[in-house]
């Protein structure tokens, strides 16, 4: 287990996991939520993260192969103190919580494989990815087209 040494008061202590949460000062794991979302593949997919990452509090990131929305926002039971108002019965989410290297010690989007704050940084990410992104559609062939209205009939009146 790491640990890192603090000085206090002229004096050091041992920060652990166990007294670790303690001196957070801002709670930092519960002022945010993610959610994990399919890989993108196609030009619709990152068309579909741009419209999410639009949003106020969105970014986007894939740690570890896997893609999620990263929600910026308190939770409502977080204390003034930074303590939870509803430790007893608190979600399952926040009882499989592990501090044993968080946020305290760096933060998250340090150590994503890719990390999308804002809207122009996953385009430049897009443009970068897709060659022809933000081109228009190949118009199709006058063979395809003719095609297409012979498998139609037309009713005459």
């Amino acid at each position: 287990m790491n640990s890192t040494i603090i000085p206090i008061n002229s004096s050091t202590l041992t920060i652990t996991p166990e007294n670790k949460c303690s001196f957070c000062t801002g709670s930092i794991c519960c002022t945010y939520i993610t959610q994990e979302i399919d890989t993108p593949k196609t030009k619709r997919d990152y068309s579909n993260l741009l419209w999410q990452v639009s949003h106020d509090h969105v970014s986007i990131f894939k740690d570890e192969g896997v893609w999620s929305l990263l929600i910026d926002g308190n939770c409502t039971h977080l204390l003034p103190g930074g303590g939870c108002g509803i430790y007893d019965s608190r979600p399952h989410a926040c009882r499989e919580h592990t501090n044993d290297y968080c946020e305290f010690d760096t933060p998250s989007e340090e150590g994503f494989e890719l990390y999308f704050p804002t809207y122009d940084a996953l385009l430049k990410h897009c443009k970068k990815k897709f060659k022809n992104w933000g081109g228009k559609k190949k118009a199709e062939s006058p063979d395809k087209k003719s095609k297409k209205k012979k498998g139609k009939k037309v009713k005459k009146l």
